[in-house]
């Protein structure tokens, strides 16, 4: 399992994660299905380990991955850029065969998933 988190990405999840209340929090990294390409990125706060979680640390950050969203999102690189807009993650994902215009879904080879059946990007 192979995710990297920028330093900025890294700086900003560190920056939210202070701001929660709770304890022992970590970046909890998933895939569910939908959005216009059949499947989507899916990032929270999570303070359980299931079975089967892959966790790992990136710069002094815990993150985890369940079992089923790992061998979509091996090799991904996760970034974070702030614009005039406000700021956002970024998913760099190798994987990809096709992705939404807007960045929050894709598929690839292997899985398409099931596309919602309205795209709101």
């Amino acid at each position: 399992m192979n995710i990297t988190l920028t330093e900025a990405a890294n700086f900003r999840v560190k920056e939210m994660i202070s701001e929660e209340p709770g304890e022992d929090l970590f970046l909890r990294v998933g895939v569910g299905g939908g959005g216009c390409s059949g499947l989507t990125y899916g990032m929270g706060f999570d303070d359980k380990i299931i079975e089967g979680d892959q966790a790992f640390e990136n710069n002094g950050l815990k993150v985890v991955v369940d079992k089923n969203s790992a061998p979509l999102l091996d090799g991904v690189t996760i970034d974070f850029k702030q614009n005039l807009q406000g700021g956002g993650f970024m998913i760099d994902n190798p994987n990809a065969i096709s992705t939404c215009g807007c960045g929050h879904s894709f598929k690839t080879a292997e899985n398409e998933g099931e596309p919602a059946k309205q795209c709101d990007c």
